[in-house]
């Protein structure tokens, strides 16, 4: 096989032309067979793969710079990159990332997971290759999706006026090449690219300036010409920000996008490539349904369906209530950050089009563009994942809390978030929204509780977030469920003679039930709490535990520092409480990919690890 041939960094310029597309086969084989076992993202890598390969023939690794934006589509790259041999531990807890990551590789430019960086990333190498006299060359990959982003603008802005010799690919897997426009384009790009245009187009331009009248003829003949490219070249948006743009190129062509590459590169200046690729490209499951291939768990590979079938996850539960709100009040609207479907948005979508708002890869917009919903008389519910969330803190403080608009925050994959990793853990959210003045934080501890709380944030008159975390729904306590009050908790269990009180918030909630019933077969008895609410704590609840306990514990899935046990220790401190404290929560600490169990186990989050502690506290 010729994938044998792949041991190390640039084997890959050994392999000859002809040879690419088969290749290409092994690698999309190689790909799903893998991804089959241990899930990951099929789609977007399928349909990257020759571009991948195109890149790996022309740059000179680890020495160039080949900075991947959000990272998910980069599997070929890590294959070409000597890690083939570790693709069985792909997202597994201590194995290969899913994402790009330098600590992993040196040939890996920059860590990625969130949208739109690759630019910015590109160009700070750029101008650090400049300043340094090196004469690296520097990459940027970024999909079309990514380019809804505000901050890939902001940087194709800078790199236009600095000037520097940087490629920029546009990954475009949404539109198809229309034969007409791409010949036109293509026989444009070979003319436009080759030095000898660039340079008699300089030298013409030069030239009739010197004639009287020069300066008005060039902006004539500029205006026309730019009149005439914007009605037949796509990339006119780019060249007016001074981005030399080249393309559409076939995406699946290796020689093509070998040819395109090379051209790239030897211009001087900032230059955008426009790839048009296939998402899902090779096997046919993914190419049908690549928005169900985007992120999976390990599926049949025959018939491409899921091994196990998904329990209802806090998403559907959310999804399921978000409908029935809309249907209820005419004033509720949702806002997406181009997350209709991991959010659970569409089917609200599909009830209430004209109600629903997709703004792109774009947070901050988002919660600036809800703020004025809410002035306007609307009810903004925007679904958002926790990690995605941190890009719009300004606006959050700025735009709605400050005058305490009535947003609604659907905080999504709160918490650990498992194989997606460093980059998307949802462990700052209880820090950074408690912190800010205005703002209602809570956490369900089942289906039942997100439905409840979802409701009392709509009929709320400020803002309001809830976060609940990624995976199958808890359905347990049905039968306890109790009125949300604003800033008051739950008592789930309360026993006579009970010294040790269990006080958890969101996911932990369950964690501190099975903790009690583990500490009760030892003879120790715990009280538990659900919290309920970040912002407001309940106080009159931490009050009544600083007189009553001589152990109180903190659960929470959110780093210690600046989170729910902070706040506590902080209130009970108030209270001179001189009883023991222990804090469980996540160290103040980025947490790699890995199955949610297994982390928890690692980071002394789970039941048992929870139990030891109180134990050893009880036998002190």
């Amino acid at each position: 096989m010729l994938l044998d041939l792949i041991e190390k960094p640039n084997d890959i310029k050994n392999i000859p032309p002809e040879k690419l597309p088969d290749l290409a086969k092994e690698i999309r084989a190689f790909l799903v067979e893998h991804l089959s076992k241990t899930g990951g993202h099929v789609a977007s890598n399928l349909g990257a793969v020759e571009l991948t390969m195109a890149l790996h023939r022309i740059l000179d690794f680890p020495e160039d710079k080949l900075i991947w934006d959000v990272g998910h589509q980069s599997y070929t790259h890590k294959i070409l990159t000597g890690r083939k041999e570790e693709f069985s531990s792909l997202r597994q807890l201590h194995g290969l990332s899913g994402f790009p990551n330098p600590a992993e590789s040196d040939c890996d430019a920059f860590i990625s997971g969130h949208s739109s960086t690759s630019v910015s990333l590109g160009l700070g190498y750029c101008r650090a290759r400049e300043l340094q006299g090196q004469s690296y060359r520097v990459v940027s990959v970024i999909g079309d999706g990514a380019m809804t982003g505000g901050l890939a603008y902001e940087a194709i802005n800078n790199a236009a006026s600095l000037k520097s010799n940087f490629t920029i690919i546009l990954n475009d897997n949404h539109m198809s090449i229309s034969e007409n426009v791409g010949g036109l384009s293509a026989h444009l790009a070979h003319i436009r690219t080759s030095r000898y245009y660039t340079g008699l187009k300089n030298d013409v331009e030069v030239s009739l300036k010197k004639l009287p009248m020069g300066d008005q003829l060039v902006s004539g003949i500029r205006k026309t010409k730019s009149g005439i490219k914007q009605l037949f070249i796509p990339g006119m948006v780019f060249e007016e920000m001074g981005i030399m743009y080249l393309g559409p190129v076939d995406g699946h062509d290796t020689q093509a996008l070998e040819r395109v590459m090379k051209q790239a590169l030897s211009i001087n200046g900032p230059v955008l490539v426009h790839v048009v690729t296939e998402k899902g490209k090779g096997y046919r499951p993914a190419q049908r349904h690549p928005s169900r291939f985007h992120g999976t768990g390990p599926f049949d590979l025959a018939k491409g369906l899921p091994l196990s079938e998904s329990p209802a996850t806090y998403t559907d539960i959310f999804s399921t209530v978000m409908r029935k709100l809309g249907d209820r009040n005419p004033k509720v609207v949702a806002v997406t950050a181009a997350m209709a479907d991991g959010t659970g948005l569409k089917r609200f979508h599909n009830m209430f089009p004209e109600r629903f708002f997709d703004v792109g890869i774009a947070e901050g917009h988002a919660v600036t563009f809800s703020a004025a919903l809410a002035a306007g008389g609307m009810i903004p519910v925007f679904a958002v994942y926790s990690t995605f969330l941190q890009r719009a803190y300004d606006e959050i403080m700025h735009d709605v809390c400050i005058t305490g608009q009535h947003v609604v925050f659907a905080v999504d994959r709160a918490g650990l978030v498992g194989r997606d990793g460093v980059t998307h853990q949802g462990i700052f959210d209880l820090s950074y929204l408690s912190s800010i003045p205005n703002l209602t934080v809570m956490a369900p501890k089942n289906k039942w509780e997100l439905s409840d709380m979802l409701k009392f944030a709509v009929e709320a008159s400020g803002p309001v977030a809830i976060r609940y975390p990624r995976g199958e729904a808890v359905t347990l306590w049905k039968e306890s469920r109790q009125k949300i009050e604003l800033g008051k908790s739950e008592v789930l269990s309360c026993e006579a003679g009970s010294k040790t009180l269990l006080f958890a918030i969101g996911s932990m909630v369950k964690t501190a039930m099975e903790a009690a019933d583990e500490l009760k077969k030892d003879g120790i008895v715990c009280d538990v709490v659900n919290a309920r609410f970040m912002a407001p704590l309940d106080e009159d609840c931490i009050r009544q535990a600083a007189a009553k306990y001589d152990t109180i514990v903190t659960l929470e899935d959110n780093v210690l520092s600046g989170g729910f046990g902070e706040h506590v220790c902080a209130r009970l401190e108030d209270e001179h409480y001189t009883g023991e404290l222990i804090t469980v929560g996540i160290p103040n600490e980025f947490v790699p990919h890995g199955a949610v169990e297994e982390l928890m186990k690692e980071l002394g989050m789970d039941a048992s690890s929870v139990a030891d502690k109180v134990r050893r506290v009880k036998k002190a």
